[in-house]
């Protein structure tokens, strides 16, 4: 099995595709990677140069969601170092709510804190919840949801 390029703690530089740059840290992996959590930061950085790992705190992320780890594997989304004093705990893997649109009704979904590809417990929850929704990004989608939430993206 290949050794993959990333931890958990690792941060990358995401290039967004109407210019520029947002970071990424990978909170949750498992040994053979493809699906990862993530939580994502602004601001837009001019260049993978602009990249700081100092300020990075989850409770500042704009985005936090699970997705491919292809970016990461064929070196599109550059690493460029890791979280300094890395606490896992202070990195949580979040829950998820799934919606159905048709009956209205929505399920809290729980995944493993050890392993972001298991579903741990399922249950119906409130329908408005604002949760975020239990989906799995590829990278291409995460870039594009980036620079959305950054401002001045149009497709």
């Amino acid at each position: 099995m290949k050794k993959l390029p990333y931890i958990e703690s690792s941060v990358f530089a995401v290039p967004l595709p109407d210019g520029g740059y947002a970071r990424g840290v990978v909170a949750r992996s498992n040994k053979k990677g493809k699906i990862l959590l993530g939580y994502f930061f602004g601001p837009r950085l001019a260049s993978t140069n602009e990249v700081t790992m100092n300020d990075i705190n989850p409770g500042k992320s704009i985005l936090c969601v699970l997705f491919g780890d292809l970016g990461l594997i064929n070196g599109e989304w550059p690493i460029v170092g890791t979280v300094p004093y890395w606490e896992r705990s202070k990195w949580p893997m979040p829950d998820f709510v799934r919606r159905d649109e048709l009956s209205k009704q929505a399920w809290l979904v729980r995944y493993s804190d050890d392993d972001p590809t298991q579903i741990e417990t399922e249950h119906p929850t409130d329908y408005d919840s604002k949760l975020g929704r239990d989906s799995l990004s590829g990278y291409g989608a995460v870039e594009i949801k980036l620079a959305k939430l950054l401002g001045s993206y149009t497709p």
